[in-house]
Parts: structure tokens; C-alpha cells; sequence
């Protein structure tokens, strides 16, 4: 570990937590300035604190990732989703800070409601706890893998760390510290990236060498058309502008909009929001893409490309300001959330907590720690510890549930409880079951479609079939009879086109997206000594052994651990004397029982041996994580490339702390006049971490 890496760490930590600890000095000791800054927030810090919430983790983990995967088809999620963000500044956040205004609430959850506290408030503040407990649990991760990359340290170890500075964020200055320090942070991301950026085209040769080194793994990466989108062009496109305009389901995004004054202040915040995050998101996509020309290894998480870019071509001081912007932006984030949650639960799901700034204070303690044992739950499930997956599903869930009621509220309408709560049910049960059915892939849609879809669809049938003498979007008419040709019109052709031409220039190659379909597996297995000693053991005694990965000098960059091997090796040293023993086996030695455990998390075996006498013996004890069988089958059937990683790739769980017990069971039974002696025996043992190199290629 590199010391100079820790004290710049050190260094940019510091500032924004000197940034966080100055707004205590202008803070009020109330509920409200705890939650919304007395709405007096002003709109440079509001729109930068904004462009940091929002980013946080997913876009220096998670996007990265993603943009590793796909290649240029990314760049249609940046444009729509900046769209879909345009939208939502323009129209529902003005709607969103009027009403919060003019009705003195504090919470998204009690805005979807005709008053705080009611059913469909706190149905909707359930939800928001739920989705924004995941949505931070995948900050805490992002941070704990920025860690673990950068320092060495085990991913659980960060997360925690995430969790101590979280509630320290929260309870010191609540929404104002956050802020503050969100705003110093969004300085040193652009700054940061902006280097980082231009470091790596420098590594790539260029723009033109990106390219290239992006065609020779897979032209498809090139391809602006993705390759094997199951729903086709329009619906994938659609869903990345509607997961911008989701930004208005964000709790901990419309928290900032709520600090600020006037409609003055959101459109000035509204500038400096784009001015920021337009180059910030360009900056991403960049990295991104040279990541994967840089980190060609076929078991290489896309998710850590830009903090390995950052170690492999940064100076240490560059080093430490990357890995404290991942981390401090990740951790502000995760407390905006906490915040936003806190807000819901005292608002809504228990109103009459809400002007208790001691308990408000105790529930922001048991938000965080929630979320920090979902983050490290998903440590222990395959695939549960991926950013964008996490993502993915708790801003389509929040947006699904609260930007079509936002919407038609906007338009006029006013549902009552039942029509509410039908729309989130049909929302939440939109993007749960299609998440669960596995679309919302990189070559699926995004669950934004199918959440806020079955929302508007219940909305439209219960209008219909309870009132259907009032207008479904309020002060909005529909099209009339004469009219609905032309809309269709509207609608099928541009579908129509986008479609022809996405089946005529797609690629054929499903290698840059990993779709479902046929591939070839193959790679070596190798081992790696984790530790390699003697030791004597006594009869009856067990010794204990802590090894740990952080201590091996890897030979290749390869840390794909995916089980552990141990041999132990040992004779016999039983002794025997007296006249006895000159009689036919009467100095024969009793085998001796040896036992040895490994442990590594939940992954234990125990194995047992007996020493035969003269000579050596020895015996083995293996432990594997992986799909040992579909690697050594070599195809896959009727999979993605994503599920064949998760089978194949331990996600980290191989590192880390490792425990060997060895114990000695020694037999000396004496015969007449041969006395035996066995005290214990000498134990040499060979741990081995098991190292899986593959790829997959298309059959």
C-alpha cells in the first residue's frame, strides 16, 4: 500500500469534512432545517449538490461498468437520460417545489398524497424506505470496492467505514452539511475525472487508437446499434428516457429542490445542474470506454475500471483525490438517502414523530444501518454486490412508483386513496416481477417501461371505470375521435423507422452486450500459496492459523479466487522401548488421527488422515465457489454472458481472511513390557488459493 496514496486519500477526505463541519456553524437545531435547510438553500449549491447525489457511486462504479459492456450504444442512455432530466427540471419540479412550499411538506412521499400521513402517503413512504435502503446500500458497496481496489482492504471493511461516516454526515448537520459537502465534492469529481480522462486517452493512443482497441476486441463496441436487444430498438431507448425523467422520483434528488426559495432559484439551479453534469457525464463515457481497451483480462470486473485506471496511470496524489471523490461521493449520497428516508418515515409512516428532532435523529441511526446490512448481504449472493444491478432497480422502482402520480397530479388530477395506492402497487409489481423474470439486462429494457407503464395503465382503467366523466389528465384533453389516425400516425412510424433500421444495421456479434444465446468457455485453472509452514502439534491440541489474501504476491493481476486447496503432510514419531518390543509387531506404531478445517465466510470443509507408520502421509481438503462443472463442460447453453460471469466469477468472495485448524489425535498403546510413547506429531501444511482464468466467446 502506498503511503503517499493514503495521505492524499487522507488530504481530500479531510476537506470535505472540514466542508461539512462549517455548515454546523449556520445550522438550526430544528426538523426542518434538519431536512430542508429552511428552504433558504442557495441554487449553486443546491444544483452541485444535485449533480452529486444523483452521480454518486453509480456513475464512477456502476456506469462504468455498463459503458465497459455495451461500448458506444451507452451514449444512448446519456442523451435520453439527460432528456428524460430536462423534463423533469422543467415541468415536475416546479410542480414539485410549489407544492412543497404552499404545503409545508418535507418529504416526496407526502406530496403524492392529498395530506401528509395518509394511507397512500405512507404506502408510498414504505416504498421510499425500501428502495432507497438498496439505492444506498449501493453507494456503501461503491465505496467498499473503491476500497478494495485502491487499499487492498476487504470490501466489508469499507462499507462499514461508509456506515460510521454516513451517520456522522447525518447527525452532525443533516440536509445543509450534506450539501455543502456534495458541492465541494461535485468540484473535485470534475476535476478529477477531467485528469483521468485525458490520462487515459493519452494510454489509448488517442481517440482514434479507442477505437481501434475497441474494434479489435469486438466490433460491436463500435456499433452505436447494440447487438441481440430481445424488445427491440424503441422500448430500450425509451426506457433511458424514462429513467432521467425518474429523476422526479428520486427523494434524496427532490430534497435539493425543496431547499431552494423560489421558481427563480430551481431555474437558476436548473443551469448550473446541466452546465455540470453534461461534461461530467462525457468524461464518463470516455473512461469508460478506454477502461476496457486498458483491462482486456476475460474475468475483469467492469465495475472497478476507472479506480484500476486511476491506479495503473495516476500519480499517488491523483490516486488518493479519485479514491476520496468514489468514496466521499458515494457516502454523501448514501446519507442523502438516509435523509430522504428519514423524512418519509417521520412525515408520513409516523407523522407524529415528525417535530421530534431527537427521534428523527434515532431513525436516521436505523435507516443506515439497513442499508449497511443489505450492502453487506449482497456480498454473499451472486451478482448482489453490482452497482448498476442495485441501481437499475431502486431508481426504476422510486420512478415507477412516484413519477406517474407526479404526473397526472401535475395535469390537474386529483386521485383519491384507492386510485393512488393502485398505481404503486401496479408500479412496484411492474418493476419486481420484471426484474425477477431477468429482462432488464443490458440487452433487455430497463424496468422504468414496465413499472411506470402498468402505473399509467391502472390510472386509465380506474378513470374509465370510476369516473369516467373526468378528464384522466386533468386540465389536458385527449384526442379526439377524428384525431386518433394522426396520433397513431405519430406514434407507429417513428417506431416503425427506428426499428427497420435497427434490423438492418444492428450487429450480429453478442459479445459486447452478452445477450442470451450460445457460447465457449475456456481458461486454466492455477494456484497461488497462501501460506506453506511446519508445525508441531500436540496430542489433543488443535492450532490455529489466520492467513489472509492481502499478503500474497500475486503473479498475474488475475485475483479471480474461486477455492482453496490443503494439503497436509505428516509421519509418524511414536517411540517404543523395553523387552517386549523385539516380539513380531509389538513396536508397531498406532495410527494417529490428523483433522484439518479451512474456513474462508461461509465456505468450510473438514477432512481427516491417519499416518501409516514408517514414511509420510498426507491428505487434502478442497473448497470451491464456482460452477466447476459448466467451466469444465466448456459450453453454456441458452445463457448471457452475465450469467455464465456469475457462475464463473467469485465477485471477491475469495479474498480476504482465510482459518486453518489443525488437530492431532495420537494413539500409543502398550503392549507387554513395550511401552510406547506418542506426544504429537509434525504437520506440514500447503494452503492454496484456487485461481480460474477464462473466456467466453460466442459458439
Amino acid at each position: 500500500m502506498d503511503i503517499a496514496v493514503i495521505l492524499s486519500f487522507l488530504f481530500f477526505m479531510s476537506i470535505f469534512a472540514g466542508v461539512g463541519l462549517a455548515s454546523v456553524r449556520v445550522k438550526k437545531d430544528t426538523t426542518d432545517d434538519y431536512l430542508v435547510a429552511g428552504r433558504g438553500m442557495s441554487p449553486p449549491l443546491a444544483a452541485l449538490s444535485a449533480v452529486s447525489t444523483w452521480n454518486s457511486g453509480y456513475m464512477f462504479i456502476g456506469f462504468i461498468g455498463f459503458t465497459y459492456t455495451l461500448g458506444y450504444p451507452v451514449a444512448f442512455l446519456a442523451l435520453m437520460s439527460t432528456l428524460g432530466q430536462f423534463v423533469a427540471w422543467m415541468w415536475l419540479y416546479k410542480f414539485i417545489q410549489n407544492e412543497g412550499k404552499d404545503r409545508g411538506v418535507r418529504s416526496l412521499s407526502s406530496l403524492v398524497a392529498e395530506k401528509a400521513g395518509a394511507p397512500e402517503a405512507k404506502l408510498a413512504g414504505v416504498l421510499s424506505v425500501l428502495f432507497l435502503s438498496i439505492y444506498a446500500a449501493a453507494q456503501l458497496t461503491s465505496g467498499g470496492k473503491a476500497l478494495f481496489v485502491m487499499m487492498g482492504w476487504p470490501e466489508v471493511v469499507g462499507i462499514l467505514i461508509g456506515f460510521v461516516l454516513v451517520v456522522a454526515y447525518c447527525y452532525a448537520g443533516g440536509i445543509r452539511a450534506s450539501i455543502w459537502t456534495d458541492a465541494a465534492q461535485s468540484c473535485v469529481m470534475i476535476v478529477g475525472s477531467t485528469i483521468l480522462c485525458w490520462i487515459s486517452i493519452q494510454e489509448v493512443g488517442g481517440f482514434s487508437g479507442l477505437k481501434e482497441g475497441l474494434n479489435q476486441q469486438d466490433p460491436a463496441l463500435t456499433n452505436f446499434l447494440p447487438p441481440g436487444l430481445m424488445f427491440g430498438l424503441t422500448l430500450w431507448i425509451a426506457a433511458f428516457f424514462l429513467g432521467g425523467l425518474s429523476v422526479a422520483g428520486q427523494p434524496q434528488v427532490v430534497s435539493r429542490v425543496m431547499t431552494l426559495g423560489d421558481d427563480k432559484d430551481r431555474k437558476e439551479a436548473m443551469i448550473w445542474f446541466f452546465v455540470w453534469q453534461t461534461p461530467f457525464i462525457i468524461l464518463m463515457l470516455i473512461i469508460g470506454l478506454a477502461s476496457r481497451v486498458l483491462f482486456t483480462e476475460s474475468d475483469f470486473d467492469a465495475e472497478l475500471g476507472l479506480p484500476m485506471m486511476a491506479m495503473e496511470t495516476m500519480p499517488a496524489i491523483g490516486v488518493g483525490m479519485i479514491l476520496a471523490s468514489i468514496f466521499a461521493a458515494t457516502m454523501s449520497t448514501a446519507d442523502s438517502q438516509v435523509l430522504a428516508c428519514t423524512a418519509a418515515i417521520t412525515d408520513d409512516i409516523k407523522p407524529e414523530w415528525n417535530q421530534d428532532h431527537k427521534t428523527t435523529k434515532q431513525v436516521t441511526i436505523a435507516v443506515a444501518a439497513f442499508a449497511t446490512l443489505i450492502s453487506v448481504g449482497g456480498l454473499y449472493v451472486p451478482g448482489g454486490d453490482s452497482v448498476f444491478q442495485l441501481v437499475v432497480f431502486a431508481v426504476y422502482g422510486l420512478g415507477g412508483v412516484f413519477v406517474p402520480l407526479l404526473i397526472i397530479r401535475w395535469a390537474g388530477y386529483k386521485p383519491d386513496t384507492t386510485h393512488s395506492v393502485s398505481m404503486m402497487v401496479a408500479a412496484f409489481s411492474g418493476v419486481f416481477i420484471w426484474t425477477l423474470l431477468g429482462y432488464d439486462g443490458a440487452d433487455g429494457v430497463f424496468p422504468s417501461v414496465p413499472g411506470m407503464g402498468a402505473a399509467f395503465a391502472t390510472h386509465f382503467t380506474l378513470n374509465y371505470i370510476r369516473s369516467p366523466k373526468v378528464a384522466p389528465l386533468g386540465r389536458f384533453n385527449l384526442p379526439k375521435k377524428s384525431q386518433y389516425g394522426a396520433v397513431a400516425a405519430a406514434i407507429l412510424i417513428p417506431f416503425g423507422a427506428a426499428e427497420t433500421i435497427y434490423f438492418v444495421g444492428a450487429p450480429e456479434s453478442t459479445e459486447g452486450a452478452g445477450g442470451v444465446g450460445n457460447y465457449s468457455i475456456s481458461g486454466e485453472i492455477s494456484y497461488e500459496i497462501l501460506g506453506n509452514s511446519t508445525e508441531y502439534v500436540g496430542d489433543g491440541e488443535t492450532l490455529m492459523i489466520d492467513l489472509n489474501t492481502n499478503n500474497i504476491e500475486w503473479a498475474t493481476d488475475n485475483r479471480n479466487v474461486v477455492g482453496v486447496q490443503v494439503t497436509l503432510t505428516y509421519s509418524e514419531d511414536e517411540t517404543s522401548s523395553g523387552a517386549g518390543c523385539a516380539a513380531p509387531g509389538a513396536s508397531q506404531p498406532d495410527p494417529d488421527t490428523i483433522t484439518g478445517t479451512i474456513t474462508h465466510d461461509e465456505y468450510n470443509v473438514t477432512e481427516s488422515g491417519q499416518n501409516q507408520g514408517q514414511g509420510s502421509s498426507s491428505h487434502t481438503l478442497n473448497v470451491e465457489w464456482f460452477n466447476s462443472t459448466l467451466f469444465f463442460t466448456g459450453n453454456a447453453t441458452n445463457m448471457s454472458e452475465s450469467e455464465i460471469k456469475n457462475e464463473l466469477d467469485s465477485m471477491g468472495a475469495g479474498l480476504g481472511l482465510y482459518f486453518l485448524e489443525i488437530n492431532v489425535e495420537a494413539e500409543s498403546n502398550d503392549g507387554i513390557g513395550c511401552s510406547h510413547t506418542d506426544n504429537g506429531e509434525e504437520v506440514e501444511y500447503l494452503v492454496e488459493v484456487m485461481l480460474l482464468d477464462y473466456k467466453i466467446t460466442p459458439a
